[in-house]
């Protein structure tokens, strides 16, 4: 895992600029080159962050990365771009402050990548969702559309931006995106009809072909066809050639040649054709008047160029259209981060009209960062309660008022110049700058009224030059005034709005012949301008973010690091005047308790905790490390400390004190590493003693055992012998023992025990004996039986025969004798009448439950049961109240479970069947079932009485 380091742990060189010391040129420089030989790409000035263009893939924009900076303080880490739009978004989500992040650079330095890493990190750390997601992706993907039309390869960049971008994206209160809105600025539209020796148009001319990501922007498939057919409409009109004409009145004239050739973007060569001329109206008469070849060309080109550059403008206003907030949220409030990436200061060998406003516009940007620079540090100053001092520094607003002064400014001379009448050259508008101009510190001519530019050769006589913030600047006049007016003909603009193919129409609105408008349309420099005061408003409105973009080297390889160059950037970026700014004051602030808690190892009053207030324990630091109280002031949350060289003292001194404490940390943790390997060691010669004695034991217990079966075998061996002698010597002995034995067999039947034989030939004689034995036992047991216990035994090996494993009831009754006269009706004088009464012998008297089928209620009756009948006769009185003979009896009906009821049912059409049938319950329930199918069975002058055990 990788140990997260502050800005000043293993530092390589220094990671806040503010901190170098000495601070100069030469050693910003090589600050900068030993970082970037060590790929620390990123370094600080103070809250500004500057990027260095690796030009290689760097393993430090990973999701690990992401999370490692995810919600840490700004200083808490190394120089990252992931600090600063981590610090950019907590402030926007959580105190509720609009951000701007300002990317400035020259082309090559790495600016639109720095937009994308800012963009792709904010999408990382805030919210997720189906719908957030949708708004992240259309706002990742804009990019791609807007580089594919906006960016081209350069001698200097590969993907190089031609144009300037700043995207306002919109969050709702919980910090998830909702949508965006993106401004573009001044796009190269000269580069359409022609590039530099070795750099390219723009990217989509070589792409057509190819997919991109308009379709997830939001595009339809009809409006990608239309874009695509109107780049290749660009195309086509760089092809269209003239030839000139000479008419009898003397002047040229051009026509276009192939007349009746393919379409241009619904628009057929013939159109294109009245393109070449214009009406001239002269005393209300109007004749058409042909243009010559050059301009002819010049049209064809500011045509394409036109074409071109409202094309762009479309697609931004359309991918606004789809990225904005959607209506559920338009109404409410919603916190902005913009993202500006903007050329940087460029200085080339030929610097025309494009480089003059980019740099008014870099002017504009470092004079709108030195003014909110110095208010975030007052603003901090007085929220912390320090004196606020005032700081010298070079205002550049005077140059800014020279660029763009309502009255004698730069713009509004050249704006002038465009719209007098009669001749107006380039030339004549360097005149007016030497003539307005000439005493300004700032603006140098060799034409102008100031005699010391008379003879400085390295200004010719066609130029001017502007000393800027990051230096002097020789711009050409040529052209000047062209591209400020950027005109195109009427009579184009209707043959345009004159199409079929609806996208050109809706590009060129005054074409339209019923909308026709006189009036001059602005210049580019007026819109330019306009556009500036806008994004500057919006910028003063929102909390400040700097990336200062620089380029390593011009071969756009990896590891070269080339000092004039860097040098040229930094001067141009202002940075040492950056520097000087943060510097001037306090150049390093901390809060109290990250203060205390770095440099408390200091102080043995602080160390190892200190219970009091941070700030007390940071003044009982400084006192004991001897500080002086000039070099530090008290802010109400902070400790602001005035020279570097007093916060590298500290971290000296705190280095010093870490080894000291390396030191004795590894002392204690070798004591336990020693200790805990002896407690290891210690437990170990336990564990090997205890397995030591065991195996010892098992082999001291194996030896027994063995020595055991020895003897055992012996014993054995010994007793076999002992009785195989006995056996040789007395076989009679044995025998008269054997028989003897068997007189102590019992002589119960259920006795299985049996003398064993003494020898093996004697089986046939031991089991024939057994069987005779246990024969007679049972022979000498029946005849223990009187005629009335067999009968009783018969009558239950009957009943088993009935009711086993059939009625729940039985197994009860099997250890109850059956008795038979359970009322002795013969002995109790309360029966004698009812005695007398039955004429046979009664075979059992019980007393039975009767029930009634009609209510369900038992009554009790006594029941008496002989060869020929049953009766049931009252129990208290004794008389007879039924007598069904026996041959009347169908069956007997009784359930499987536990109960006493038995149904007695007659036959249909007996004696007894006016009767019906009985339900009877009895205790005796078994015994009275048994005899009354004994009866039956025993009768030849009748039928067998049926038993129906059964549920049903």
């Amino acid at each position: 895992m990788e140990v997260k380091t502050s800005l000043l742990d293993n530092m390589i060189g220094v990671g806040d600029m503010v901190l170098l010391e000495p601070l100069n040129e030469d050693s910003f420089i090589e600050n900068l080159r030993s970082r970037f030989d060590h790929n620390e790409i990123y370094t600080y000035i103070g809250s500004v962050v500057i990027s260095m263009n690796p030009y290689r893939s760097l393993p430090i924009y990973t999701p690990q990365k992401v999370e490692e900076y995810r919600n840490r303080n700004f200083y808490e880490l190394s120089p990252h771009i992931y600090a600063l739009a981590d610090e950019a978004y907590r402030s926007l989500r959580d105190q509720d402050k609009d951000q701007c992040i300002l990317i400035t650079g020259e082309s090559g330095a790495g600016k639109t990548e720095a937009s994308k890493l800012v963009m792709s990190y904010v999408a990382a750390v805030c919210g997720k969702g189906q719908e957030v997601n949708k708004v992240k992706e259309q706002l990742l993907q804009s990019n791609p559309v807007l580089e594919a039309f906006g960016n081209a390869k350069t001698m200097r960049n590969d993907n190089s931006s031609r144009f300037g971008k700043y995207m306002d994206i919109e969050f709702d209160f919980k910090g998830d995106p909702l949508g965006g809105v993106i401004s573009n600025y001044l796009l190269e539209k000269s580069r359409v009809c022609k590039q530099p020796r070795g750099e390219r148009n723009f990217h989509i001319f070589y792409q057509l072909l190819s997919g991109n990501a308009m379709q997830i922007v939001g595009f339809m498939e009809d409006e990608v066809q239309s874009v695509l057919e109107l780049v290749a409409a660009v195309l086509k009109l760089g092809n269209i050639e003239f030839k000139p004409e000479s008419r009898v009145n003397g002047f040229d004239e051009s026509r276009v040649k192939d007349k009746n050739g393919e379409t241009t973007g619904g628009l057929d060569n013939r159109q294109l054709y009245c393109g070449t001329q214009f009406p001239v109206t002269v005393h209300m008469d109007t004749h058409l008047t042909f243009l010559n070849n050059f301009c002819a060309y010049y049209a064809r080109d500011a045509l394409a160029k036109n074409l071109y550059s409202r094309l762009f403008s479309w697609l931004v206003t359309r991918i606004n259209e789809s990225i904005k907030v959607g209506p559920l949220f338009a109404k409410t409030r919603h916190k902005v981060m913009g993202v500006l990436d903007i050329y940087g200061f460029e200085i080339f060998e030929d610097n025309s009209f494009e480089q003059f406003i980019i740099n008014y516009c870099n002017e504009k940007l470092q004079q709108i960062f030195i003014e909110l620079t110095l208010r975030e540090e007052q603003e901090e100053y007085i929220r912390e309660d320090i004196e606020w001092t005032n700081i010298v520094y070079f205002n550049n607003a005077v140059i800014c008022d020279l660029i763009e002064n309502n009255q004698n400014g730069i713009l509004a001379m050249l704006d002038e110049e465009c719209l007098r009448p009669g001749t107006v050259t380039d030339d004549t508008f360097l005149d007016k700058l030497n003539t307005i101009c000439a005493e300004h510190q700032h603006f140098e001519s060799r034409l102008s009224k100031n005699s010391k530019f008379l003879t400085d050769h390295s200004l010719p006589h066609s130029c001017f030059r502007i000393q800027h913030y990051a230096g002097k600047v020789l711009y050409r006049v040529e052209g000047f005034v062209d591209k400020n007016n950027d005109l195109l003909y009427r009579d184009l603009s209707q043959a345009m709005y004159k199409a079929t193919h609806s996208l050109m129409r809706q590009l060129f609105p005054e074409g339209n012949p019923a909308k026709v408008n006189l009036k001059r349309p602005p210049t580019a420099g007026f819109q330019f301008k306009a556009s500036v005061g806008v994004l500057m408003k919006n910028l003063q409105t929102k909390n400040p973010n700097y990336i200062r973009c620089i380029k390593p080297n011009d071969k756009k390889v990896a590891h070269i690091f080339t000092d004039s160059l860097v040098c040229h950037q930094v001067r141009y970026l202002g940075l040492m005047e950056n520097v000087r700014v943060r510097r001037a004051g306090y150049a390093f602030r901390q809060p109290y308790e990250s203060c205390l808690k770095r440099y408390k190892m200091l102080c043995k009053t602080t160390w190892p905790q200190w219970r009091g207030p941070a700030r007390d324990g940071v003044a009982v630091l400084l006192t004991d490390c001897s500080v002086p109280t000039e070099e530090f002031a008290y802010g109400r949350s902070k400790i602001f400390i005035r020279n570097p060289r007093t916060l590298f003292t500290l971290e000296e001194r705190r280095r010093a004190c870490l080894e000291d404490l390396a030191t004795l940390i590894q002392k204690i943790y070798r004591g336990w590493k020693s200790r805990t390997h002896f407690l290891l060691l210690k437990k170990s010669q336990v564990v090997v003693a205890a397995w030591y004695r065991r195996y010892a034991q098992q082999n001291k217990y194996q030896k027994i055992k063995s020595a055991s079966l020895v003897m055992q075998s012996f014993i054995r061996g010994w007793k076999s012998e002992r009785e195989l002698l006995n056996i040789c010597l007395s076989p009679s002995l044995q025998m008269q023992k054997y028989f003897l034995g068997l007189k102590t067999t019992t002589m119960s039947p259920m006795d299985n025990t049996w003398p064993a034989k003494p020898y093996g030939f004697l089986e046939g004689a031991h089991t024939e004996l057994r069987r005779i034995f246990h024969l007679w036992r049972c022979k000498k047991y029946r005849g223990q039986f009187t005629e009335e216990k067999k009968a009783v035994y018969e009558e239950k090996l009957e009943a088993s025969e009935i009711f086993k494993d059939k009625k729940a009831l039985y197994p009860s009754s099997v250890s109850q004798p059956f008795k038979g006269d359970y009322l002795e009706i013969q002995k109790n004088p309360k029966y004698q009448k009812l005695n007398s009464a039955v004429e046979e012998k009664v075979l059992l008297a019980d007393l039975v439950n009767k029930i009634n089928r009609a209510n369900g209620k038992g009554s009790p009756r006594l029941f008496l049961l002989t060869k020929s009948n049953f009766v049931l006769a009252d129990q208290k009185t004794g008389q007879v109240k039924t007598s069904v003979p026996l041959p009347d009896l169908a069956s007997v009906s009784v359930s499987t479970q536990s109960d006493g009821f038995f149904a007695l049912k007659l036959k249909e059409g007996s004696a007894s069947a006016s009767k019906g049938d009985f339900l009877l319950s009895s205790d005796h329930l078994i015994e009275i079932i048994t005899k009354l199918h004994r009866i039956g069975t025993t009768a030849a002058d009748r039928d067998q009485i049926n038993i129906d055990i059964s549920d049903e």
